[in-house]
């Protein structure tokens, strides 16, 4: 079974290491010619990322908004899916989370909250359907992921009060839902990332709850965007400089880059990352998350926090979920699947 004494530390200084070579080399040729050949296609059947367009904001929303309730879902007949309604972190409307849970359980499960992506501008947990019952039926746990408000309608701190209104209620809820509240993990990609790491310190630094594990995927956690990678990334097919710019402003408005951004609005400002439980994180070299994510576990590994560190060669920002059916994007989720596993179920 997977064991934290056996964490892959030296992963760590090697991404350094060859992330250090990237800037230059994304100069060097158009950034579809970096891709790895099985990730091209989706790359180039994807549409733009321009969010100043007039209408390309409502549109994507429109389209993940007709996620919800679609007989289309994927289905798996091990897991049953509903919806919970809770109050929101401030209390001004109510909150949905979707529950993914074992048919067949004999004990307590572990638990896995689940944080979507979406540049904290668009997205529902239904656009990870597959994976969230993924997660519940290999794992074996139940998985709770939250629909948290979206920027610009519903800037800091509605997101984050969100995503730690739905984990408090799950650790509240635990033994009604089968779970053992030693077992629950955060995780959550892109903007989830950002939010799981945000979540975890708020946990600790409140002391009501205690997760186990956090998993944030390619996280968005810096707003000031001051490294080699948040300028190389300039094809708006993908998560890019111009949409990172628009997501930051659009979340935290006039803190961003300036000393009144906090540690719960960007995990990189945090000053202590001492406490917090055992971590997978992962980037790929192409995402202009590369370098902030390098130097989040980094920091980790240097504050006594077992963390397991991923760099993936020649793959964007997101690329298991655009990229669905190549085994590139098989094996990442694979990994997930993994090491879920092996930090709920010792």
């Amino acid at each position: 079974m997977y064991s934290w004494k056996h964490m892959l530390r030296s992963a760590v200084v090697c991404a350094v290491i060859a992330a250090s070579s990237m800037t230059a080399f994304a100069g060097e040729s158009s950034y579809l010619e970096q891709v790895d050949p099985q990730l091209r296609p989706a790359l180039e059947q994807s549409s733009s990322l321009d969010f100043n367009q007039p209408g390309a904001l409502e549109d994507i929303n429109r389209r993940a908004g007709a996620l919800v309730g679609s007989p289309n879902l994927p289905k798996d007949e091990a897991v049953q899916v509903y919806d919970v309604y809770i109050p929101n972190g401030d209390g001004s409307d109510k909150l949905r989370l979707r529950v993914y849970k074992p048919v067949q359980a004999e004990a307590e499960l572990p638990g896995i909250y689940w944080i979507h992506g979406g540049g904290f501008l668009f997205g529902v947990p239904e656009q990870d359907e597959a994976q969230s019952l993924r997660f519940a039926k290999e794992v074996g746990a139940v998985v709770v992921s939250v629909d948290y408000r979206l920027a610009p309608k519903y800037p800091y701190p509605a997101a984050i009060d969100d995503t730690y209104a739905g984990l408090k209620w799950f650790f509240d809820n635990a033994a009604s839902l089968g779970v053992d509240d030693t077992r629950i993990a955060v995780a959550g990609a892109s903007a989830g990332g950002n939010l799981c790491a945000a979540v975890v310190l708020m946990a600790r630094d409140k002391g009501e709850i205690r997760p186990a594990f956090q998993m944030p995927l390619y996280p968005m956690l810096d707003d000031r965007m001051a490294s080699p990678a948040s300028r190389e990334v300039m094809d708006m097919r993908v998560w890019n400089n111009v949409s990172n710019v628009f997501a930051w402003k659009a979340y935290i408005g006039d803190a961003v880059g300036t000393d009144r951004a906090t540690a719960y609005m960007a995990p990189a400002r945090a000053d202590d990352l001492s406490g917090l439980p055992p971590t997978y994180t992962c980037v790929s070299t192409l995402d202009p998350f590369r370098d902030d994510t390098i130097r989040y576990a980094q920091r980790l590994a240097q504050a006594g926090v077992p963390v397991e560190f991923h760099l993936y060669p020649r793959a964007y920002h997101a690329f298991e979920a655009i990229a669905k059916g190549t085994d590139y994007s098989k094996r990442a989720i694979d990994e997930y699947v993994r090491v879920l596993d092996e930090a709920l179920n010792p």
